[in-house]
Protein backbone atom coordinates (compact mmCIF):
# COMPACT_ATOMS: atom_id res chain seq x y z
CA UNK A 1 0.00 0.00 0.00
CA UNK A 2 2.39 2.82 0.77
CA UNK A 3 4.31 2.14 -2.29
CA UNK A 4 1.18 2.46 -3.96
CA UNK A 5 0.47 5.61 -2.48
CA UNK A 6 4.36 6.52 -3.64
CA UNK A 7 3.84 6.38 -7.27
CA UNK A 8 0.19 7.83 -7.18
CA UNK A 9 1.65 10.81 -5.48
CA UNK A 10 4.23 11.29 -7.92
CA UNK A 11 1.77 11.16 -10.44
CA UNK A 12 -0.95 13.99 -8.56
CA UNK A 13 2.20 16.00 -7.76
CA UNK A 14 3.67 15.78 -11.76
CA UNK A 15 0.07 17.38 -13.01
CA UNK A 16 1.29 20.46 -10.90
CA UNK A 17 4.55 20.76 -12.88
CA UNK A 18 2.42 20.19 -15.99
CA UNK A 19 -0.20 22.56 -15.09
CA UNK A 20 1.92 25.68 -13.52
CA UNK A 21 5.52 25.48 -13.44
CA UNK A 22 6.52 23.60 -17.25
CA UNK A 23 4.56 26.82 -18.71
CA UNK A 24 5.81 29.27 -16.72
CA UNK A 25 9.42 28.12 -17.31
CA UNK A 26 9.15 27.80 -20.76
CA UNK A 27 7.65 31.22 -21.25
CA UNK A 28 10.44 32.60 -19.12
CA UNK A 29 12.85 31.01 -21.05
CA UNK A 30 11.41 32.78 -24.48
CA UNK A 31 9.88 29.57 -25.85
CA UNK A 32 6.41 30.83 -26.20
CA UNK A 33 5.98 29.41 -29.67
CA UNK A 34 7.08 25.96 -27.94
CA UNK A 35 4.30 26.23 -25.41
CA UNK A 36 2.22 27.00 -28.01
CA UNK A 37 3.03 24.03 -29.77
CA UNK A 38 2.98 21.92 -26.57
CA UNK A 39 -0.76 23.26 -25.92
CA UNK A 40 -1.87 22.47 -29.45
CA UNK A 41 -0.65 18.97 -29.00
CA UNK A 42 -1.72 18.19 -25.27
CA UNK A 43 -4.83 20.56 -24.70
CA UNK A 44 -5.50 19.23 -21.34
CA UNK A 45 -2.74 21.54 -19.77
CA UNK A 46 -5.23 24.55 -20.53
CA UNK A 47 -7.77 22.19 -18.08
CA UNK A 48 -5.13 21.67 -15.40
CA UNK A 49 -4.39 25.50 -15.19
CA UNK A 50 -7.63 26.33 -15.27
CA UNK A 51 -8.79 24.00 -12.32
CA UNK A 52 -5.32 24.33 -10.76
CA UNK A 53 -6.85 24.59 -7.02
CA UNK A 54 -8.65 21.44 -7.53
CA UNK A 55 -5.39 19.79 -8.84
CA UNK A 56 -3.29 21.18 -6.09
CA UNK A 57 -5.94 20.03 -3.25
CA UNK A 58 -6.61 16.54 -4.98
CA UNK A 59 -2.82 16.54 -4.62
CA UNK A 60 -1.63 17.96 -1.39
CA UNK A 61 -4.28 15.48 -0.60
CA UNK A 62 -2.80 12.46 -1.72
CA UNK A 63 0.59 13.76 -0.48
CA UNK A 64 -0.80 13.63 3.11
CA UNK A 65 -1.88 10.06 2.57
CA UNK A 66 1.22 8.64 1.15
CA UNK A 67 3.27 10.53 4.12
CA UNK A 68 1.17 9.53 6.75
CA UNK A 69 1.26 5.71 5.04
CA UNK A 70 5.10 6.39 5.24
CA UNK A 71 5.51 7.28 8.78
CA UNK A 72 3.33 4.32 9.86
CA UNK A 73 5.45 2.02 7.77
CA UNK A 74 8.52 2.77 9.71
CA UNK A 75 7.67 0.68 12.55
CA UNK A 76 6.29 -2.11 10.75
CA UNK A 77 8.50 -4.90 11.32
CA UNK A 78 10.21 -6.80 8.45
CA UNK A 79 10.69 -10.28 7.91
CA UNK A 80 13.16 -12.20 9.95
CA UNK A 81 14.67 -13.80 6.27
CA UNK A 82 17.72 -12.00 5.46
CA UNK A 83 17.29 -11.63 1.61
CA UNK A 84 13.55 -10.02 2.46
CA UNK A 85 14.56 -7.85 5.38
CA UNK A 86 17.21 -6.48 3.10
CA UNK A 87 14.23 -5.85 0.37
CA UNK A 88 11.77 -4.60 2.84
CA UNK A 89 14.48 -2.03 3.61
CA UNK A 90 15.69 -1.35 0.20
CA UNK A 91 11.70 -0.49 -0.68
CA UNK A 92 11.51 1.76 2.14
CA UNK A 93 14.45 3.34 0.96
CA UNK A 94 12.99 3.62 -2.42
CA UNK A 95 9.63 4.30 -1.60
CA UNK A 96 10.84 7.38 0.84
CA UNK A 97 12.96 8.67 -2.10
CA UNK A 98 9.54 8.64 -4.94
CA UNK A 99 7.63 10.38 -1.60
CA UNK A 100 10.17 12.69 -1.12
CA UNK A 101 10.83 13.87 -5.26
CA UNK A 102 6.67 13.98 -4.78
CA UNK A 103 6.96 16.69 -2.40
CA UNK A 104 9.94 19.00 -4.43
CA UNK A 105 7.65 18.23 -7.54
CA UNK A 106 4.75 19.46 -5.92
CA UNK A 107 6.55 22.54 -3.80
CA UNK A 108 7.66 23.61 -7.22
CA UNK A 109 4.83 23.70 -9.06
CA UNK A 110 3.07 25.83 -6.10
CA UNK A 111 5.55 28.63 -6.19
CA UNK A 112 4.91 28.75 -10.41
CA UNK A 113 1.18 28.22 -9.63
CA UNK A 114 0.62 30.68 -6.71
CA UNK A 115 3.47 32.72 -5.67
CA UNK A 116 5.78 33.89 -9.04
CA UNK A 117 2.63 35.51 -10.50
CA UNK A 118 2.58 37.48 -7.25
CA UNK A 119 5.96 38.43 -7.39
CA UNK A 120 6.92 39.35 -11.00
Amino acid sequence: MKSISSWLSLFASSGTLFCCALPSLLVALGMGAAMAGLVTTVPQIIWLSEYKAWVFTFSAIMLVLAGFLQYRARFEPCPIDEAQARACMRSRKISFVIYTISLILWLIGAFFAFLAPLLF
